[in-house]
C-alpha cells in the first residue's frame, strides 16, 4: 500500500553521519513535534538529483524555514557513506539532513519503491517530496516516470 496524505509515517530507522561517525536516527528524533520537508531521490550523485533536486532545496532552505519548515531531509536507498559524500559534494553542511535508507526498508514500508535494475541500480526510491508534520504526511508529491516537477523546492514552497 502506498502512503497517502493524512497517514502517519511508519516507524523507521535511517542512518546519518554525526560527529562520531555513522549513527541511527529514528522517527521520533526526525519528526516528533516538527514540520519536516522530506525529499527522496533514486540515488545520490545521479544527474537530476545532483544538478537540480538537492541544489534547489539548498537554495530555498531559508524560505522553507521562514514558512514553518523546521528541517529538510533527503533520503535515498544508498549507504550512509555515499549520502555523507554527496552532502559534502553539494555543500549542504548542517542545512539538510542526509538520510541513508540503505536496505530500502522505509521506502518499501511507504510503498514508494521502484525497480531501477535496467539502470543497474536495483530497487530504489521513487522521486518524491512530502511535508511531514509531527510524523503525519501533510502533503505528498510523487513524480511520474523520470519527471522532476512536483517534488521540487519551489513547488513545495507554493504548498506552504
Amino acid at each position: 500500500m502506498t502512503i497517502k496524505e493524512g497517514d502517519t509515517l511508519p516507524d523507521a530507522t535511517f542512518m546519518t553521519f554525526g560527529a562520531e561517525g555513522p549513527r541511527p536516527i529514528g522517527n521520533d528524533e526526525l519528526f516528533k513535534g516538527k514540520k519536516v520537508a522530506l525529499v527522496a531521490v533514486p540515488g545520490a550523485f545521479t544527474p537530476t538529483c545532483s544538478a537540480n533536486h538537492l541544489p534547489g532545496f539548498k537554495e530555498h532552505e531559508a524560505e522553507l524555514k521562514a514558512k514553518g519548515v523546521d528541517a529538510i531531509a533527503f533520503v535515498s536507498v544508498n549507504d550512509v557513506f555515499v549520502m555523507r559524500a554527496w552532502g559534502k559534494d553539494q555543500g549542504v553542511g548542517d542545512d539538510i539532513i542526509m538520510l541513508a535508507d540503505g536496505n530500502g526498508a522505509f521506502t518499501k514500508a511507504i510503498g514508494l519503491e521502484m525497480d531501477g535494475s535496467k539502470f543497474g541500480m536495483g530497487t530504489r526510491s521513487q522521486r518524491y517530496s512530502m511535508i511531514v508534520d509531527d510524523g503525519k504526511v501533510e502533503k505528498l508529491n510523487v513524480e511520474e516516470g523520470g519527471e522532476f516537477r512536483v517534488s521540487a523546492a519551489d513547488y513545495m514552497l507554493a504548498q506552504l
